[in-house]
């Protein structure tokens, strides 16, 4: 039996995740549970459809599709983690084992929760594949710490000195504080602030609910950040674009002004900031002048690229067990 190795990130926008390829994936954090007598619409690998524990389930924006979703946003990842890995585990072949390497903001908090549901042997349908995977080991990382170690890889990272890490997220944004030693010194750790809450600011905006004519709803909003659209889906009319800035500013002003303070004895040491995350490319344009500031290149997927064991670009490959 062959083992393969999965990186994944598990975000609140997106779920992430890489087999070696080189090729990061990316999956809408958002399902729905199919009644047993519905029937399903088309799935795709990006929209997969998911049969366990007798029960269906559809991944993507294909959920969108449904009159009802659950997001990945609104709950805690933790709880989620087998349900949403499984949405990632291709069928590289009918049976395997698997090694992953994931992250989580408190894994210290929220480890054993993960291990508990991850580590097992788990029989399920994905788009209609029977899958058989022994799933073995599991590596928690701390979320955002994999993204200083890409960036490091690239050369991002000064020889001197402290770094920061800024990880903007769909639904939560944390920090790290990390010595010449790639030793985390200090961390700050939101479970509210990301992209969701300006989405909900946007949300509670009278001139998007007059465009709209109806109640705008704050995933929809957060599928328009992420196509860079700022309108809401299939309607150009409904646009935010021209007023963003209005939200955007004080919302990231909030979080570096929490960062500011955190790390203030610190602030002297400190030769870089690393902004990542799924959400960072809404401020790219307000910190790239910065000399201290680097947006990791496609910041979207750094955090998912560091998690691999090897920084190396390598071909996925079968190890013989």
């Amino acid at each position: 039996m062959n083992t393969f190795t999965l990186a994944l990130d598990e975000g609140n926008f997106d779920l992430k995740y890489l087999d070696g390829s080189n090729k990061p994936k990316a999956i809408r954090s958002v399902r729905f549970q199919l009644p047993n007598g519905r029937f399903p619409l088309s799935s795709s690998n990006t929209s997969p459809l998911i049969e366990f524990d007798g029960k269906r389930y559809h991944f993507g924006y294909q959920a969108y599709k449904y009159r009802r979703q659950s997001h990945t946003v609104e709950e805690e990842k933790e709880q989620v983690a087998l349900l949403n890995a499984l949405a990632c585990i291709e069928p590289y072949e009918s049976e395997f084992i698997l090694k992953i390497h994931t992250s989580h903001p408190e894994p210290e908090k929220a480890g054993d929760t993960m291990r508990q549901q991850l580590i097992r042997t788990v029989t399920y349908k994905r788009n209609g594949h029977l899958i058989k995977a022994h799933i073995k080991a599991v590596h928690i990382a701390h979320e955002g710490y994999p993204a200083y170690q890409y960036a490091k890889s690239l050369g991002l990272v000064p020889e001197t000195g402290f770094t920061v890490v800024i990880d903007i997220g769909g639904g939560t944004w944390l920090s790290r504080l990390i010595d010449e030693e790639s030793e985390i010194i200090d961390s700050t750790v939101s479970k509210r602030g990301g992209a969701y809450d300006l989405a909900t600011a946007i949300k509670f905006d009278e001139r998007l609910t007059k465009a709209l004519g109806d109640k705008p709803d704050a995933g929809l909003i957060a599928n328009g950040f992420a196509d860079c659209s700022h309108h809401y889906p299939n309607n150009p009319d409904a646009s935010w674009k021209n007023w963003l800035d209005e939200h955007l500013d004080p919302w990231f002003k909030g979080i570096f002004g929490e960062v500011r303070n955190q790390y203030q004895p610190y602030l002297p040491r400190v030769r870089k900031f690393l902004v990542t995350g799924g959400a960072s490319h809404l401020i790219a344009h307000k910190v790239q002048a910065t000399p201290l500031f680097t947006v990791i290149p496609e910041p979207r997927f750094a955090n998912v690229r560091g998690l691999l064991p090897e920084t190396k670009v390598q071909k996925r490959k079968a190890i013989a067990a």
